[in-house]
Order: C-alpha cells, then sequence, then structure tokens
C-alpha cells in the first residue's frame, strides 16, 4: 500500500529503534527522566524558549496553549480552516470553557484587518478576546507555510490588541525547510508553540509544548490534570531526539516528492491541483464525488483521505519513495481516467 493519507503513518527506522532500545530513562512524574530532560532542551533551544514540555500529543499542546492563556468566557480568535477548530473534538469548549471566534481567510490566511474586527472591545455583555491562535504549516489549506512578514504583521497587531498568542506549529519543521527561515524566527513571535515529532519527522509519538517557564510550569500541572503524566517515557522521548537529530534536515525531500506528485496529477485530465508549498498536496475531482474514488483507490493500492466532497489529501513523507510516486500516479491514471470519460 502507498500511503499517503498522512505523515503520521510513518514508522520508527533502524536506527530510532536502536536509540529508543538504549534509553536512558527513569520516573518522568519525578522529573528524573533524562532523556525527557534532553528532549525538552534541545526543542526549547531550537525554539528559542525558555522552557519545554514532552506531551503526548499535538491537540494536547494546543489545549495546553489555550488553557494557560485564559479563562472560562474568554474568547479565542481563530481561522476557520485550523486544526483547533476542526479537528480537536470541540475540547477548548470543553476542556478551557473558551469560545472560538472564527475568521475566514483566504488559503487559511488571515488580514490585520480581520483580526482588528475581530477584537472585541470589553464591554461586559461580550466574551473578551484574550488568545490569537495560528497554524503553520496549515494543513487544511494544502500545507501552506504563514509568511514571516504576514506573521510579524498579525502578531503586532494582536500584541497591540492585548491578545495572547499561540502558534500551532505541528508541521513547523515543514515551514521551515521550505522558507528556510529557522524554527526560533517564527516562534518568538508568540508566547507559547506546539511541534509535533510524530508527523514528518517519523517520530512514533509525541509532541512539545514550549514558552515561558511561567507558562510551561502551569502547562505541566494542566497536563497532569488531563492524565498526560507519564512514566519511563524516555523511551518515546529518545525517538524524537533521534528524529530532530537525523530526520528534520531531511524534510524538504518529502516536499520534492510532494512537487513531483502535483505535477504528475495535474497531467491526468480531470484533477487539478495547486503546486505545494511543502508535502501536503490538495487534489480538486469535482464533479466526482471523494469516498467512492478513494474506495477505488484504495483497493488498487493508494490510500489518501478526503478533505471535502470533491477533495482528495495526499502527504508525502519519509516513508514514501520517489518510485511511490511514479507509482501512485500511474495507479490514479489508470483508476480516475475511464470516470472522467464517461461524463
Amino acid at each position: 500500500m502507498i500511503d499517503l493519507r498522512s505523515d503520521t503513518v510513518t514508522r520508527p527506522d533502524e536506527g530510532m529503534r536502536r536509540a529508543m532500545y538504549n534509553a536512558e530513562v527513569g520516573d518522568d512524574v519525578f522529573g528524573e527522566d533524562p532523556t525527557v530532560t534532553r528532549l525538552q532542551e534541545e526543542v526549547a533551544g531550537i525554539l528559542g524558549m525558555e522552557s519545554a514540555l514532552y506531551i503526548p500529543s499535538g491537540m494536547m499542546g494546543n489545549q495546553l496553549g489555550i488553557h494557560v492563556h485564559t479563562r472560562p468566557g474568554d474568547e479565542v480568535i481563530v481561522e476557520r480552516s485550523c486544526h483547533i477548530f476542526n479537528y480537536e473534538s470541540g475540547a477548548a469548549g470543553s476542556l478551557s470553557g473558551v469560545v472560538l471566534h472564527v475568521l475566514d481567510g483566504e488559503r487559511g490566511l488571515i488580514t490585520c484587518e480581520q483580526l482588528a474586527g475581530a477584537v472585541r472591545h470589553g464591554y461586559y455583555w461580550e466574551s473578551a478576546s484574550r488568545l490569537l491562535c495560528l497554524e503553520n504549516t496549515l494543513n487544511k489549506a494544502g500545507g501552506v507555510v504563514y509568511p514571516l512578514d504576514r506573521l510579524q504583521e498579525l502578531t503586532s497587531t494582536a500584541r497591540a490588541h492585548g491578545l495572547a498568542l499561540h502558534l500551532d506549529g505541528a508541521r513547523l519543521w515543514n515551514a521551515t525547510a521550505a522558507s528556510g527561515i529557522p524554527e526560533r524566527q517564527y516562534a518568538e513571535l508568540f508566547d507559547t508553540v506546539t511541534v509535533c515529532l510524530s508527523k514528518g519527522l517519523g517520530a512514533p509519538v509525541g509532541s512539545v509544548f514550549a514558552g515561558s517557564k511561567e507558562a510551561v510550569e502551569a502547562a505541566h500541572h494542566r497536563r497532569k490534570v488531563l492524565g498526560g503524566g507519564m512514566r519511563q517515557v524516555g523511551l518515546l522521548a529518545a525517538a524524537g531526539l533521534y528524529a530532530l537529530r537525523h530526520h528534520r534536515n531531511n524534510l524538504g525531500e518529502d516536499h520534492k516528492k510532494a512537487r513531483q506528485l502535483a505535477e504528475g496529477l495535474r497531467a491526468i485530465k480531470g484533477l487539478r491541483t495547486d503546486p505545494p508549498e511543502s508535502n501536503i498536496v490538495l487534489i480538486d475531482i469535482a464533479p466526482l464525488d471523494a469516498l467512492p474514488l478513494l474506495e477505488s483507490l484504495r483497493s488498487d493500492g493508494v490510500a489518501m483521505v478526503p478533505l471535502g466532497p470533491h477533495t482528495l489529501r495526499a502527504v508525502t513523507h519519509r516513508d514514501i519513495a520517489i518510485t511511490d510516486i511514479d507509482r501512485a500516479l500511474r495507479i490514479m491514471q489508470r483508476v480516475v481516467r475511464p470516470q472522467f470519460r464517461t461524463r
């Protein structure tokens, strides 16, 4: 199976497995796991943050960011396509008691005018605007990289209106691979940042929440409340460290595969796709329906996911070879062509 559903499907390679086997461990709830400590320090250093916390998932990291910056009844400003709004099970409301104020961006990008217009004015009958959450890269927008100058303008506007700032950097590594801009230049604009180790970097599990010492201390307490305290978790942290040191610099290869896939797809009659900025390719198949086509493709050995009734998403990653891209394109050609021919 050529699995293009997500870059979360990667499996640990032999080097990563050896690192996990040899990991020095301790009880992390007691703060005694040296491998976890090294991972947290390394990520904090990469992001230019004061402190960091190893956590089970990126979703937990985003929810920690919301929790430490808000109180129940506050309002969090987000863009409609963001992960927090679409894929986090309503956690912002159920866990932190906040309201999401949703803006409609263009390909996931919002403007300073939109942001300024969304901020509440402090009347007692309104929820209080407290936090702006942005995402980089933008998953649902097709892996779009948030331009640094746009982020600088938005974060400056947010601070002028008294908002705190959290970055969902699940694929921040990909933004750096695509733009050449170090992760810390993106991160320094925000109060807190979440980065994932289990997507393109290929670790089996885990994310890191980073920010000031005070923010991370508050997040550490909240992680415990959510049942996220872990014991000899250095076995997993070792995989994250290995991924950072050995896989991070190879993400550009995934972007090349995405570009090759998109170029090949555009040559198939009826399919439309934009040149990808990172490792995510959105495929417009209208008027065909996504689910039946996905079933046909999967039966022929290619797996993708729907991102709308007439849109497919393909994500390239380290477990996909260039030859797999070529084979996936041949299968797409064989499966798709007859369906457009009958219309």
